[in-house]
């Protein structure tokens, strides 16, 4: 069983492309992240045409999250992470389908830093920590993917230097990462992949793609529970080259049934 996630970038102006992955790499469940669109503006119908059904977590024109499954509708559980009722950001959803409880999130960027937006970055770190310690103490088997917009080591990424100053890799983001790990979760693609060397994004700008310029801030951590049934995990690249791509490409585990 194949679960994905894809930061599309807008759904609307990526949707033929979005449709292109699914048809052409089938996954169980994909999670999407930057959706870009209100709830009555996401595009359901054109995936149950293709045969998957989607709950979705919605906003005018940036963040918003999905997750869709193939042959059945996920059963929501939570939108919105807890702990802060002053935040309106749509980055959090979350499901059980297939036996998983799936969980879809779109991490603050948290630049400029240091300011306001660093610091919700930390603050949303901190309330997703308290939700998955939550998850894990039910021993619910859980896979929390999507876009961490946290590059984790420097093997994640080009050239470090380059991105030394950006919230991405600041020391307080990274630990707050490594915290998640520490409880319990594994990356799945740095535990298939311990050398590093494998992004899952490339700039727009400055020819990145062109150059493979990339780093890694797409993750999918595991509870012990699915931990177990991995089998394989890897990065859809080839999705990143084609015309008016995601600046993302799909991050996928194959899971043992």
């Amino acid at each position: 069983m194949r679960i994905a996630t894809f930061n599309i970038n807008g759904i609307k102006a990526r949707l033929p492309r979005l449709l292109e992955w699914l048809e052409e790499t089938r996954p169980a469940v994909a999670c999407l992240q930057e959706i870009k669109t209100q709830d009555e503006g996401f595009p359901a119908a054109d995936f149950e045409k293709i045969g998957y059904h989607a709950i979705w977590h919605g906003q005018k024109s940036f963040n918003g999250v999905a997750i869709l499954a193939d042959g059945t509708k996920p059963v929501e559980v939570m939108r919105g992470l807890p702990g802060d009722p002053e935040d309106e950001h749509a980055r959090y959803i979350e499901a059980d389908v297939f036996g998983l409880r799936v969980v879809c999130i779109y991490l603050p960027n948290g630049n400029p830093q240091p300011g306001p937006k660093f610091d919700y970055k930390l603050g949303w770190m901190k309330r997703l920590r308290v939700r998955m310690a939550e998850l894990a103490a039910e021993e619910v088997p859980t896979i929390v993917t999507g876009d961490f917009n946290v590059i984790p080591f420097d093997s994640d990424v080009w050239a470090p230097a380059a991105m030394a100053n950006d919230a991405l890799m600041q020391p307080e983001a990274r630990d707050a990462y490594m915290r998640l790990l520490g409880d319990g979760w594994t990356d799945a693609l740095a535990t298939h992949n311990p050398r590093g060397g494998i992004w899952t994004f490339w700039d727009y700008q400055a020819g990145a793609w062109q150059r493979d310029h990339g780093f890694r801030i797409d993750h999918a951590l595991l509870s012990p529970e699915v931990a177990d049934r991995l089998v394989a995990c890897g990065v859809d690249k080839a999705y990143r080259g084609r015309e008016k791509a995601s600046d993302h490409a799909p991050v996928w585990v194959q899971l043992s049934v």
